[in-house]
């Protein structure tokens, strides 16, 4: 195996870490400290003017006529399902291979997530199987966005469409992303965000926002997030407690002003992944692929590693100080909370090879070229002592 000093050039860094949220927030800091501030002496720490400018800032920016901020993705994503009135002996199509609250979402209603398979190349629903899920039961479809590329809403839409079912985005990843040059969280019913601290537009903590032009639908999410409560003590549903703090509202705001310069950066960092990983793409590694209908967030630059050599990859990144993540080890028809489910109605392959395959390597915006060099002569490395070992074999 090669050693630390055989990888490391000159000059190279030591370490390059997954994420560096910090390294985001520097340049920042004494705007948001002056954001911040400005909230601490207003002492309108919930429903102040930065939640109000938030959701008028976000619903712009995805051309929505409605967003409404609430206190997390997860909370998003629950909120928009019971706005549509989903409950028990309803049915949510979600995809296997995503983030644990898609499908938690629905359970927490008492209604029942149907797995459903995926594309191997973008990782999102795949719409020619999505058809063998639907039933007259099916109150809601929950593609999700992965990694920062829109699912294929034209097609997923156009079934939904024919069975009357409703479709909720599941945006948390993809802020900004587009799909034949319209946004992602203005193509459905509904849709959610989140502003997880790792997001392409993280807070300082948990954070969400649901999207929709429907006048009716917007009333009912922010009755639900506010205990059901119009007027004031007085509940017409029992909703629940969601709100966005101020606080996290004034930073948000301060970095939303630069998301598009660090959406720029992301996708320069995943065109010199392909140009430097160009003689292993389709050979030792499958990289991401973006549509040229899509516009791209790179949430996660996830790489496929076939032939069981994901795991001995990884463990050789963390021995180089290079972080990396499996998102995600476990698809969701396999966990164990949802083993008293149904098994799901089509074989789940993809999603399967997907979860023993995937790898997401650093991307966040601030990665300097010698970061991702090293990342790249890294893996290359790796690739080639596996060759030679397999020759010598």
């Amino acid at each position: 195996m090669s050693t630390r000093r055989d990888l490391a050039k000159e000059g190279a860094p030591s370490s390059v870490p997954l994420l560096d949220v910090g390294r985001g927030n520097a340049p920042l800091r004494q705007e948001i400290l002056d954001a911040i501030a400005a909230v601490i002496d207003s002492g309108r720490f919930l429903h102040g003017p930065d939640v109000a400018a938030l959701e008028s800032e976000i619903a712009s920016r995805t051309g929505c006529r409605h967003a409404i901020a609430c206190a997390s993705g997860s909370d998003a994503l629950l909120l928009a399902l019971m706005a549509l009135g989903v409950g028990p002996g309803d049915e949510v199509i979600v995809p296997s291979f995503t983030f644990f609250a898609t499908a938690s979402a629905a359970w927490r209603l008492g209604a029942r997530p149907v797995f459903a398979e995926i594309d191997p190349r973008s990782f999102n629903l795949d719409p020619q199987r999505l058809r063998e899920s639907i039933t007259p039961r099916t109150k809601a479809i929950i593609p999700v966005h992965l990694f920062g590329q829109s699912a294929e809403m034209t097609e997923i839409l156009e079934l939904a469409g024919q069975h009357g079912v409703p479709v909720i985005e599941d945006s948390a990843q993809a802020i900004g992303a587009t799909h034949h040059g319209r946004p992602v969280g203005s193509i459905g019913l509904l849709a959610a965000f989140s502003f997880y601290p790792t997001k392409n537009l993280g807070g300082f903590g948990d954070g969400g926002m649901v999207t929709t032009d429907r006048d009716d639908l917007a009333e009912r999410v922010r009755l639900f997030a506010a205990h059901g409560m119009n007027p004031r003590y007085c509940h017409r549903v029992v909703g629940i407690n969601s709100r966005l703090d101020t606080i996290q509202a004034a930073v948000l705001r301060v970095k939303l002003r630069h998301l598009e310069d660090w959406t720029a950066r992301r996708s320069a960092n995943a065109e010199r992944y392909a140009e430097l990983f160009a003689d292993q793409a389709g050979h030792r590694l499958t990289l991401p692929s973006a549509s040229e209908q899509h516009r791209h967030v790179w949430n996660q630059y996830t790489i496929r590693v076939p032939g069981g050599l994901r795991d001995p990859l990884r463990e050789q990144l963390q021995r180089q100080g290079i972080g990396s993540e499996i998102y995600y080890p476990v698809p969701l028809h396999q966990q164990d909370c949802f083993k008293t489910l149904e098994p799901p109605r089509m074989p789940l392959r993809e999603t399967e090879a997907a979860s023993n395959e995937v790898l997401s390597l650093p991307i966040y915006p601030e990665l300097t070229r010698g970061e991702q060099d090293r990342v790249v002569d890294c893996i290359r490395q790796f690739l080639a002592g596996t060759a030679t070992q397999t020759r010598a074999a």
